[in-house]
C-alpha cells in the first residue's frame, strides 16, 4: 500500500522520476563535508518542487536510495515501490542500541588491550551488526534454520561475537595466543578462521550461523558458500531454499574490483547453481586500504556490477540505524518473495587505518580529521533516540562486565580440537596422512558391468537419438559385454553408473561437460526432433543417489570454488569439476591454492573434490597442451591431496571409484587425456574392471628381463611402447607412474627390487625441463634407485608450455622418443 503522503495518480510523473533517479540524491555519506566522496548528485529530472516532490524526496532521497527501475518485470518493480512507499514501522530501538553498544565496546576493548594487533575494526560501520541481526530475524520468520555467512576481515571478529554467537573469550584467546604448539606449521590468523554458533531472534527462534573460513583473497569465499548452501539444501530436499540461506558481506573495493564476485552474481538464477537467492551486503567504507573510490571504481557506486541482475540495490546511510534495519527487512523479504539475489550497500566510513597499526592521516588527512570529530554510533544514536539514561547506563555496565568476564576466560582457554564443529555427515570420513588400511576394493563384477552398460546405452521409448550418438551407444553396449575394449568415455560412464547403483551421488560440472569437450561423454541425450533430454546413467541410481551434470558458465574460479563448497557439505558424493582444457584451471588458481591445497592445514577442513584436467602434447599449441602438472606437485605436502595420471580406461574407472568409496577425503587432481580418449592402446578389456583396485604403478608385462627402465606418466608411455615395437627393442621396459602424489614409494621400491638387472633408469616426459613432474619425480627415483643413476629425457626449458606449430611438435616428439632409446652405457 502507498503512503497517504504520496502523490495521486495525476502526479505520477514526479513519483516515477524519484523512483527512477531518487537514489542519486540520497543522503548516503556519513562524512558529507569531505569532497570527492558520495555527495548527492543533482539529477535534472528531480528539479520539481511542491509537496508531491518533497514527499517523494523524503522516501527516495533520504537515508535510503534504491535502484530498481532497471528491473524489467513490472511486478517486481511494483513490489519494491510498495515496500518503500509504505509507512515505516517503528524499530526496536533498544535492541538496536544494545547491539551497537556491544559491537563498538568490543572493538574498543580490543584496541586498548591489544594495541598493535591487527583486528580490522568495524567502527564506522557498526550498523552492520543490527543489519545482520534483522536479516537473520526476518529469515527466521520464513522458516530459515541456518545462515551460511561469508565475509572478509573487516568487522569479522565483532560479527563472530555479536551475531554468530561465538564466545568472545575464544576470540580474545586468539590475541593471547595461549596454545602456539597447536598450530605449528599450520593454522591461520584469527580474522580468517571460521566460526559456528547460534543466533536467537527477538521472538526466541534459534538460527544456526556458520561463518565460513576465508583467506585474504577477499571474494574467494563467495562461490564456496553458495556451493555449500546448495549441498545443504540438496540434503534437506523440499523447502531447503528457505531453511538454509547464504549471506555475503563484501568490502566496497572488492565488490567493484574482484572478478570472482561477478562470476558468482551470474550464478544466481542458473539451474545448476541457484540457491534461492543470496543476501549481499556491501560493508562500504568508501575506501580500499588507501585507495579512494574514484580510483577503484569507474562508476559512482561500487555496487554497479550488480546491475547485471534484475534485482534491487538498496543504498543506506550507516549512521541512520533505523533506516539500516528497515532496508535489511525489505531486502530479506525480497529474497523470500522472489527467490533470487538482493544487494544492500551499507555506506559508512572506516574510523582507523586499514589495520589499526596504519596511520590513515598520511593518505586521507582531511577525511580523517573529520572522522576524528565523529562520536561512536551508539552514542549519537542514543541521543537521537532519547533513551532513558538509567536504562542506558545499566546496559553499558552489563556490556562491560561481559567483556571483562570474557577477557578473564581467554587466558585459561585451550584451543578446541580441529574439525570439532564439522557436521555429523562427516563422522565416517577422515583426513590426515594416508594409511594402507584406508584402501578399498573398487572392482565390479562382469554381470553388474553388463547391467550398467545396458542402462547407459538405452534411450527412453520414443526418444529420437542422433544417428552418431546412437552408434556410440551401441558400441558402449558392446564394450560393457566384453565384445570390444572399453574406452575412457565408457569407463567413466561405468564408474558413475556403478557408483549410482551403490547409492553414491555424483555431481559433475564444467564448460560443455554434458557432451564433453572432445565429444566423448554424451551423459545427456538430446532428442533430435523436440530437444527433450534424457540421462540414461541416472536410471541406475538407488538409495536416494542422484546424478547431476551441468554445463557451467564460462567461469573457472567461480565454478571450481562452488564445487569445492558443494563437496564440503556432501562428502559421500563424488563431486567433479572438469576444465575444458587443463590449463584453463590457471583461471582458478586462487581457490586451488587457498582452499583445495591448504584448506586442511589452515582450517582443518576436508574436501573430496575431483579436478579433471585434460593434459597431453598433441601439437595444439601452448594453451591446449599442459595442465601445469608441476604446480600441483609443488603444492603437494602432508598428504594434502592426490595427483594422478591414469594411462588407460580401467585405471581411470578404478581411480574414480576409489575416490568415492574410501573414507579418506582429499582432493584428487587428475591429468585426463585428449587423444588417448579413443586410442586403442589406452582402451581396456572388460576383465580389468573386475580386478580389485587402482594400481599406482604399472609394470611392463612384455619385457621381463630389462636392461633399461623408462619411467613415465600418461600419453608419452604409449608412444614409448610404440617406438619400442618399431625398434624391436626387447631390453627396455616402460613403467607408468599412475599416481604421482602421494608418491608410491613402496610400489616403486618393490618394482626396482624385482628389476635389479636394469642398469639404466630414465625419467621421460613430454613437458619442458622446467615443467611437468621431472623436478618432483627424479629426486625420489634417485633415493630408491640403489645407487643407479637416473637420467632424464624432456623438452628443453621453455617459458611456454608447447610450440604452436604442429610440424615442430611432431619433430620434437620424434626427437624425444629417439633420445629415450639412445644407449649411454653403464
Amino acid at each position: 500500500m502507498l503512503s497517504a503522503a504520496m502523490p495521486t495518480l495525476a502526479d505520477t510523473t514526479v513519483l516515477d522520476a524519484f523512483r527512477r533517479w531518487g537514489y542519486l540524491e540520497a543522503q548516503l555519506d556519513p562524512v558529507p563535508d569531505v569532497p570527492g566522496r558520495l555527495a548527492p548528485h543533482r539529477h535534472p529530472d528531480l528539479a520539481a518542487d511542491g509537496p508531491e516532490a518533497e514527499a517523494a524526496r523524503r522516501i527516495y532521497s533520504g537515508s535510503i536510495g534504491v535502484e530498481f527501475m532497471h528491473i524489467a518485470d513490472p511486478k517486481v518493480r511494483e513490489w519494491v515501490a510498495q515496500q518503500m512507499e509504505a509507512p515505516a514501522t517503528q524499530p526496536d530501538r533498544r535492541r538496536i542500541l544494545e547491539r551497537l553498544l556491544r559491537a563498538e565496546a568490543f572493538e574498543q576493548m580490543l584496541q586498548s588491550r591489544y594495541l598493535g594487533s591487527k583486528r580490522f575494526s568495524i567502527e564506522g560501520l557498526a550498523a552492520l551488526v543490527p543489519l545482520l541481526d534483522e536479516v537473520v530475524a526476518t529469515l527466521a520468520e520464513h522458516d530459515c534454520e541456518m545462515v551460511v555467512l561469508a565475509m572478509s576481515h573487516r568487522g569479522r571478529l565483532t560479527v563472530m561475537a555479536t551475531v554468530v554467537g561465538k564466545d568472545p573469550g575464544e576470540i580474545l584467546a586468539g590475541f593471547e595466543d595461549v596454545d602456539p604448539r597447536s598450530t605449528l606449521g599450520g593454522g591461520d590468523v584469527k580474522y580468517h578462521l571460521g566460526a559456528t554458533g547460534s543466533f536467537t531472534t527477538p521472538d526466541g527462534k534459534e538460527v544456526r550461523i556458520h561463518l565460513a573460513s576465508n583467506p585474504s583473497h577477499l571474494e574467494a569465499v563467495d562461490p564456496v558458500i553458495v556451493g555449500r548452501v546448495r549441498a545443504k539444501q540438496c540434503r534437506l530436499g523440499e523447502g531447503g531454499v528457505r531453511r538454509v540461506v547464504p549471506v555475503m558481506v563484501h568490502g566496497d573495493s572488492a565488490f567493484a574490483g574482484q572478478g570472482m564476485l561477478a562470476e558468482v552474481l551470474n550464478l544466481a538464477d542458473l539451474p545448476g547453481y541457484r540457491v534461492g537467492g543470496t543476501v549481499h551486503v556491501v560493508a562500504n567504507n568508501l575506501i580500499g586500504f588507501t585507495t579512494e573510490p574514484r580510483e577503484y571504481s569507474s562508476t559512482r557506486y561500487a555496487t554497479d556490477v550488480a546491475r547485471r541482475l534484475p534485482v534491487p540495490i538498496f543504498h543506506v546511510n550507516a549512521e541512520d540505524p533505523d533506516a539500516v534495519v528497515r532496508v535489511a527487512r525489505i531486502a530479506t523479504e525480497f529474497r523470500h518473495q522472489f527467490s533470487t539475489d538482493v544487494v544492500i550497500d551499507l555506506v559508512g566510513y572506516r574510523r582507523h587505518g586499514h589495520s589499526e597499526v596504519d596511520d590513515p592521516t598520511i593518505t586521507q588527512p582531511r577525511l580523517y580529521a573529520a572522522i576524528e570529530r565523529m562520536p561512536p554510533l551508539w552514542k549519537s544514536y542514543a541521543e537521537r533516540s532519547g533513551e532513558d539514561a538509567a536504562w542506558l547506563e545499566g546496559v553499558v555496565q552489563q556490556v562491560q562486565a561481559d567483556l571483562d568476564a570474557a577477557h578473564a576466560r581467554a587466558g585459561a582457554m585451550e584451543k578446541k580440537p580441529r574439525l570439532a564443529t564439522l557436521p555429523d555427515y562427516w563422522n565416517d570420513y577422515r583426513g590426515g596422512f594416508w594409511e594402507p588400511a584406508l584402501e578399498v576394493d573398487t572392482g565390479v563384477s562382469a554381470e553388474e558391468l553388463a547391467r550398467c552398460a545396458d542402462a547407459i546405452a538405452t534411450a527412453p521409448d520414443g526418444f529420437h537419438v542422433h544417428a552418431k550418438v546412437a552408434k556410440l551407444l551401441e558400441q558402449r553396449r558392446e564394450m560393457g559385454h566384453g565384445a570390444r575394449p572399453v574406452d575412457y568415455g565408457m569407463a567413466e560412464a561405468l564408474a558413475f553408473g556403478s557408483l549410482l547403483a551403490q547409492g553414491v551421488p555424483v555431481r559433475l560440472t564444467g564448460q560443455d561437460t554434458r557432451r564433453g569437450t572432445f565429444n566423448q561423454r554424451h551423459s545427456v541425450l538430446i532428442d533430435v526432433e523436440d530437444e527433450r533430454e534424457a540421462v540414461p546413467v541416472a536410471t541406475l541410481a538407488t538409495g536416494g543417489a542422484f546424478f547431476d551434470v551441468f554445463d557451467s558458465p564460462l567461469s573457472e574460479a567461480g565454478i571450481l570454488g562452488y564445487e569445492y563448497g558443494f563437496s564440503r557439505d556432501f562428502p559421500e558424493a563424488l563431486v567433479l569439476w572438469e576444465a575444458q582444457f587443463g590449463d584453463f584451471a590457471n583461471g582458478a588458481q586462487v581457490p586451488i591454492d587457498q582452499f583445495l591445497a591448504a584448506g586442511e592445514d589452515k582450517w582443518g577442513l576436508l574436501s573430496g573434490l575431483v579436478l579433471l584436467l585434460p593434459h597431453g602434447y598433441e601439437g595444439q599449441g601452448p594453451e591446449h597442451s599442459s595442465a601445469r602438472l608441476e604446480r600441483y606437485l609443488q603444492l603437494a605436502a602432508e598428504d594434502n591431496w592426490q595427483v594422478c595420471q591414469p594411462s588407460n580406461a580401467a585405471q581411470y574407472f578404478h581411480l574414480l571409484r576409489r575416490q568415492a568409496l574410501r573414507k579418506w577425503r582429499k582432493p584428487l587432481v587428475v591429468m585426463t587425456p585428449k587423444s588417448m580418449l579413443r586410442a586403442k592402446e589406452a582402451a581396456s578389456p572388460i576383465a580389468d574392471f573386475s580386478r580389485p583396485r587402482f594400481l599406482p604403478v604399472l609394470d611392463d608385462g612384455e619385457v621381463t628381463a630389462a636392461e633399461r627402465l623408462l619411467f613415465c606418466s600418461g600419453k608419452i608411455g604409449h608412444e614409448l611402447l610404440a617406438e619400442r615395437r618399431r625398434r624391436r627393442d626387447t631390453a627396455t621396459a616402460v613403467i607408468f607412474l599412475e599416481q604421482l602424489y602421494p608418491f608410491p614409494k613402496d610400489e616403486v621400491s618393490a618394482l626396482l627390487d624385482r628389476r635389479r638387472e636394469a642398469r639404466e633408469l630414465l625419467w621421460v616426459q613430454e613437458e619442458p625441463a622446467n615443467q611437468g613432474a621431472l623436478a618432483y619425480v627424479v629426486p625420489r627415483l634417485e633415493r630408491l634407485s640403489g645407487g643407479r643413476r637416473v637420467r632424464t629425457v624432456k623438452r628443453s626449458e621453455s617459458a611456454s608450455p608447447a610450440t604452436g606449430s604442429a610440424k615442430a611438435h611432431a619433430l620434437e616428439q620424434k626427437t624425444l622418443l629417439g633420445l629415450a632409446y639412445e644407449r649411454f652405457g653403464s
